[in-house]
């Protein structure tokens, strides 16, 4: 298996990538490698500094860079030598079996539809965030940003994509869905929410277990909640500023420090036909690490093969 990571993502690159992908490598079978896509002389002097061998990896030059300020749509065609667009190419050619980037995400979501190609049969692909719960254990929080506005048919996927995400890389055999409400009842909601539980309750391909109050987030209630994309980013990025208060007021609690994203790296594009991780923009080299090894569970489960099955 090669793993393919994006050098030039990400507001510490390269040597937060570079350094990343040293720690993942030291914790990753022998047979697994890791390609890095850059800038070759950059990617070099980094390795070097870290004292790693180079021979230890494999090295794609590809030294354009996409910024965070480049148009999502314009920015692959008007850089096909970025270090994103080359890994999609690698990727889509089957060289590699996982692309992961800390780097511009708009970029990393086209580069997944329109390099790599959505699944037939999915409406729109989503991205996903998890939540430590106070059991020990973690829910899928979905869509977290790449879709704002939703209906009620692409929740409904979106609690198939979980299910199938938390049965083939968390193991959970049966994965509890819930579906993030202002209320318990059926009966509540707006309509988006009343049209969308009357979908998953009916439906015979998810364990659904019907809403989820915001004060069950954490609670381990679900271990999918389903929600659109504004209102899964808005969840992530409060979850986030809790993290960052507790750590400002100098507050040490084991749970909270779960929280960390350091801890997580990097979530997968659900609904494309490879294998693609997006990593947070402000990640340093533990979690870059982080992100590889998630992108090793990930390839190793097949989860994109899984969802091409189920869908097909």
């Amino acid at each position: 298996m090669k793993i393919g990571i994006d050098t030039l993502g990400g507001d510490f690159a390269p040597d937060a990538n570079v350094a990343g992908a040293i720690l993942a490598q030291k914790q990753l079978p022998k047979d697994i490698r890791i390609v890095l896509f850059g800038n070759q002389d950059q990617i070099l002097a980094c390795l070097s500094a870290h004292g790693a061998d180079a021979s230890d990896f494999e090295i794609v030059h590809a030294p354009d860079v996409i910024t965070m300020h480049d148009h999502p749509t314009r920015a692959i065609p008007q850089k096909p030598n970025s270090s994103i667009a080359v890994g999609f190419e690698h990727l889509s050619k089957g060289n590699i079996q996982v692309f992961a980037s800390t780097g511009n995400t708009g970029a990393m979501l086209v580069g997944s539809i329109y390099k790599v190609n959505t699944i037939p049969g999915i409406i729109r692909p989503c991205i996903t965030s998890v939540l430590p719960t106070v059991d020990g254990g973690n829910s899928i929080l979905l869509d977290v940003g790449s879709n704002a506005d939703c209906k009620a048919d692409i929740l409904y996927q979106f609690g198939v994509l979980g299910s199938l995400y938390a049965k083939n890389v968390y193991n959970i055999e049966q994965p509890r869905v819930g579906l993030l409400n202002i209320g318990e009842e059926e009966t509540k909601g707006n309509l988006l929410t009343l049209a969308t539980h009357k979908l998953l309750k009916e439906s015979d391909e998810i364990n659904f277990v019907g809403n989820i109050e915001g004060r069950d987030l954490f609670t381990g209630a679900a271990d999918v909640i389903v929600c659109d994309g504004f209102t899964g980013n808005v969840v992530l990025k409060e979850a986030e500023g809790i993290y960052t208060l507790m750590k400002k007021r100098g507050i040490q609690d084991e749970y909270f420090d779960r929280f960390n994203y350091e801890n997580y790296g990097g979530t997968p594009i659900l609904g494309v036909k490879g294998n693609v991780i997006i990593g947070h923009g402000i990640s340093n080299d533990k979690a870059v690490r982080s992100m590889i090894l998630h992108s090793y569970e990930v390839a190793k489960s097949g989860l994109a093969g899984k969802i091409n099955e189920a869908f097909n």
